[in-house]
């Protein structure tokens, strides 16, 4: 079968070793020669958490003939070589095993446990401060949404990671206002189609313009990667806008 795996480019390689920090599933480990490799292709969920943490952009995410992802087999190799609670945020390890979703630190980035400091405000919230919603349409998770649904045929529209408007205080007004929303979690959510089903929304209708926003953990980027193969299969080449929510609730791009 085709499906989307890790490739490494040895030459770039520098053998740093962020790479197999990143990936939950133990695909990567360094060779004796201090190089990145795949331990096995069934390993890796193609989600590329490990290309944002790469310095020398020696990794990317291809289409290609392999053997499908499998979480059971990742999740048994993560649990012999690093333990139970690295196993439990193995890619699916909850489906196949039945894990509680509990709370765990280190690993990757994007799973760790942070503090966020707040600083407390001394006015009162009234019902005359309510912030109006922006949301103009529904579903807006990317499995229920049709991609021939009347709302979408000529308008903006934002693609959104699930955490971005739980982060972004004035998320409905800075980024929701006047578009139309999807959403989705590149980690968590089973991603098959969600490419196809992107380019068909896009070339399907008159989109005027097209806004990705994802937190600044790596995994999050993955769902930025799939709206760039989207537009690509789409045959669009509508420009990108990118924005990047920190965990502190920050727009850092």
């Amino acid at each position: 079968m085709k499906r989307k795996i890790i490739e490494i480019d040895r030459k770039k390689c520098n053998g740093c070793g962020l790479c197999t920090q990143a990936c939950a599933e133990g695909a990567l480990v360094l060779d004796e020669h201090k190089k990145a490799m795949l331990v096995k292709e069934i390993f890796c969920d193609g989600m590329g958490a490990c290309l944002d943490v790469c310095p020398v952009d020696a990794l990317k995410i291809v289409e290609r003939d392999s053997n499908e992802y499998n979480p059971k087999a990742a999740f048994d190799h993560v649990l012999k070589t690093q333990g139970a609670e690295a196993a439990k945020k193995v890619h699916g390890a909850s489906a196949v095993h039945g894990l509680d979703h509990k709370p765990h630190f280190g690993g990757c980035p994007g799973s760790m446990a942070r503090d966020i400091k707040r600083r407390v405000s001394e006015k009162k919230e009234s019902s005359a401060d309510t912030v109006p919603s922006e949301l103009s349409q529904w579903p807006i998770q990317l499995h229920l949404i049709s991609p021939l649904a009347p709302y979408f045929k000529e308008c903006d529209l934002l693609i959104a990671a699930d955490c971005t408007a739980f982060t972004l205080g004035s998320f409905h007004q800075d980024m929701l206002k006047g578009k139309k929303l999807v959403i989705a979690c590149p980690k968590l959510d089973e991603t098959g189609g969600y490419v196809e089903k992107i380019a068909e929304l896009l070339k399907n209708n008159t989109i005027y313009s097209l806004t990705v926003v994802i937190m600044e953990v790596p995994c999050c980027s993955g769902l930025f990667r799939m709206v760039q193969e989207a537009v690509e299969l789409s045959g669009t080449r509508l420009p990108i806008k990118r924005v990047v929510i920190g965990l502190d609730g920050a727009i850092l791009v």
